[in-house]
């Protein structure tokens, strides 16, 4: 959950950096410093239509007086990044919330694999920076559609070896994610973002292959979960006192956007972990796409934008 109280920045340069996809560099309004983020981080962007939309931070986190993010022009966009293409425009301000990251980097790791795809490539840039900088070893592989849609391209090259290229119009297809992960000792540690279909594909490589240490990042919500229940149950804001009824079909978010309740929130996909809240009571039906499984056994948060109830009650810290 993030701490940190909105901020207003500009925009300071837009950039292309491949097709479809642009980079926002945000610098504050009045040339402050602006909160620390460890690689794998975002940031939500209040769009001027209204959205609000979370994008991972890809510049360099020893570099305080900026926050830059790439955005793809999405072919289903919703207005988001549709907004950040047509719309917006150096000069302009906006509100930030965050950072906060569900997908942090375990530098101590003794050896890491990064693996992205297509506009996945935003938090793994920043990983894989930083992880040569300070001299731990890693490996990458970068999937695009073509070389044309590959952002960043030029930057992970420079990584001479450690860095691979699959495009899809070269190769004639998508990956063996399973042949190309294959080999590596038990201890390492295995990232990937990107779409659905590859991140399915890496889990199923990587549990065929016995790896234990895995970390994803999903940008859409999986779709084989649905994001509401049937059953109903009871909700107690501890801070309040106020008792809520959450009836099948509604989201507890909702449920609590109707009575007044001000809760940060974003995707409302159980993708952003923006809405995340503390759980003292109760044992909740998670369905995001941000917790680990141990953080989900621990019943002590929820994004209450998606998950709700296995039983009949509730006591949430709000």
């Amino acid at each position: 959950m993030s701490t940190n109280p909105p901020l207003t920045l500009r925009v300071q340069a837009m950039r292309h950096e491949a097709q479809g996809i642009v980079s926002v560099e945000l610098r504050d309004v009045d040339g402050r410093t602006l909160p620390e983020y460890a690689p794998g981080a975002h940031i939500d962007l209040h769009l001027g239509n209204g959205l609000v939309r979370s994008y991972s931070l890809c510049g360099a986190p020893e570099v305080r007086d900026r926050y830059v993010v790439g955005v793809l022009l999405d072919r289903n966009s919703r207005g988001g990044s549709r907004y950040v293409h047509e719309q917006l425009r150096v000069g302009s301000t906006l509100k930030i919330g965050g950072p906060r990251n569900h997908f942090e980097l375990d530098e101590s790791a003794p050896r890491t694999v990064l693996v992205a795809g297509g506009i996945g490539v935003t938090p793994i840039v920043c990983m894989a920076r930083r992880l040569a900088e300070r001299g731990r070893p890693f490996s990458m592989l970068y999937c695009a559609r073509s070389r044309a849609e590959a952002a960043f391209a030029d930057e992970l090259a420079a990584h001479g070896d450690a860095v691979r290229f699959h495009f899809d119009a070269d190769a004639g297809g998508p990956p063996d994610l399973k042949a190309l992960l294959a080999g590596h000792p038990a201890d390492t540690h295995f990232y990937c973002c990107g779409p659905g279909p590859m991140l399915r594909a890496f889990e199923a490589a990587c549990e065929a292959l016995g790896y234990t240490n895995i970390h994803i990042e999903r940008f859409a919500a999986d779709a084989s979960v649905s994001s509401v229940q049937e059953g109903e149950y009871a909700v107690k804001l501890a801070r309040t006192g106020t008792e809520l009824h959450v009836p099948a079909g509604k989201s507890l978010l909702d449920a609590l956007l109707e009575i007044g309740v001000e809760v940060e929130h974003s995707c409302k996909e159980g993708v952003c972990g923006s809405c995340e809240t503390r759980v003292l009571e109760g044992e909740p039906d998670h369905r995001d796409s941000v917790l680990s499984k141990s953080e989900r056994e621990s019943n002590q948060t929820m994004m209450v934008c998606v998950s709700g109830c296995k039983g009949k009650r509730l006591v949430i810290d709000l």
